[in-house]
């Protein structure tokens, strides 16, 4: 599903005007971006978390120059789904038919 279904299947369900759920959805990203910008994490209750998560220092390689190179401490964006969030999806995804079966 990409944003434009999601715009749509909101604004089908809910009668709210496309441009209304498009600046909605918008909204809610760049404030979700912006908090964890900031260091703060965001929680949504029965949803999930927006964390911060902190990468340790490591050594890499430079492929082309086969070099080590120490790849400094980094913050990165993780989402954690909430427990019941992760019920809902095994459960749907169990009364889907399996495609291994098929062959």
């Amino acid at each position: 599903m990409r944003k434009a279904d999601l715009v749509t299947s909101i604004s089908e369900k809910t009668g709210i005007a496309k441009v209304d759920v498009l600046v909605s959805l918008e909204s809610f990203f760049k404030e979700v971006k912006g908090s964890l910008a900031e260091g703060e994490n965001v929680y949504i209750r029965g949803f999930g978390s927006f964390v911060v998560k902190k990468r340790a220092k490591k050594i890499g390689r430079h492929i082309k120059e086969n070099k080590a190179i120490e790849i400094p401490e980094h913050f990165i964006p993780a989402f954690k789904p909430a427990k019941v969030f992760v019920e809902q999806v095994k459960d749907k995804v169990k009364a889907l038919p399996n495609e291994e079966s098929a062959d």
